[in-house]
């Protein structure tokens, strides 16, 4: 029912990203994307005829249960972080954000020890690009945490390498980078590991337990790119690793750990 994106910005390769460098320090973000409800899923839903035109109608549809366990796993995630929640509607407008929010505040009151805030879908993604490292862990529904999920993965400067989970009830989840198969590049030996490597970091973290690994793993991505390692969609056409030379790169980070 959710998926967890992590947006890191690694020092060194803020020249990667579209956004100036000084608008990029310190950008360590999470969001928490509700996966099976919302509009992508509300009925009814279809297309027909009516007087002669066509007419598309889609429904959203939130209970509080759905939104009770997301917004509590925004909390959970933040509690390991820096402590604070954002969670993102359109309040102003639509009738199940306005639960959406009463939700999220009731929830904000059972942990208060985690700074939540609220803020307009709209806001949020102006503030995406201005500053986005006032973020931490952002919350919300489908299809708003689609579009602000995919506008926060361009802040890195690379889909490769990024990683991301999509968890259930208790401690399973399917692990993934966020980029697709890209078939254009398949067998040229080009594509960044290193969002993979991420996604089983997450895994060890979110599945096992095992933070401490998880960190080893992470630790040693940042050792590489500090030394100046790059693959093609980094390297700004400089000289750059193959993604079988990569990923050895930062398994000898690991065992060197």
């Amino acid at each position: 029912f959710a998926n967890v994106r992590p947006v890191k910005l690694f020092p060194g390769l803020e020249a990667a990203s579209p956004l100036r460098p000084e608008r990029l320090r310190g950008v360590d973000l999470v969001f928490i994307r509700e996966l099976t409800g919302g509009i992508y899923f509300g009925q009814p839903k279809g297309k027909e005829t009516k007087n002669g035109l066509r007419t598309g109608f889609d429904t959203m549809v939130y209970d509080e249960s759905e939104i009770r366990r997301i917004v509590e796993l925004a909390f959970e995630v933040a509690r390991k972080r820096g402590g604070h929640v954002t969670s993102i509607d359109k309040a102003n407008v639509l009738a199940t954000m306005q639960v959406w929010r009463e939700v999220a505040t009731e929830v904000g009151k059972e942990n208060s020890d985690i700074q939540l805030d609220h803020q307009l879908v709209d806001s949020a993604a102006m503030r995406l690009v201005t500053d986005p490292s006032s973020f931490d862990v952002i919350v919300s529904g489908n299809m708003f945490g689609d579009i602000l999920s995919d506008e926060g993965a361009v802040l890195t400067g690379s889909l490769g390498l990024l990683p991301s989970a999509s968890l259930g009830e208790g401690t399973l989840g399917v692990y993934e980078p966020i980029h697709g198969s890209a078939p254009d590049i398949a067998g040229k030996g080009v594509a960044n590991p290193l969002g993979t490597i991420l996604s089983a970091a997450m895994l060890l973290r979110h599945s096992l337990d095992l933070d401490d690994d998880a960190k080893t793993i992470e630790n040693a991505v940042q050792k590489v790119l500090d030394s100046g390692l790059r693959t093609a969609d980094l390297s700004g056409g400089q000289r750059s690793l193959g993604t079988t030379e990569m990923a050895g790169a930062v398994a000898a980070a690991i065992e060197g750990a």
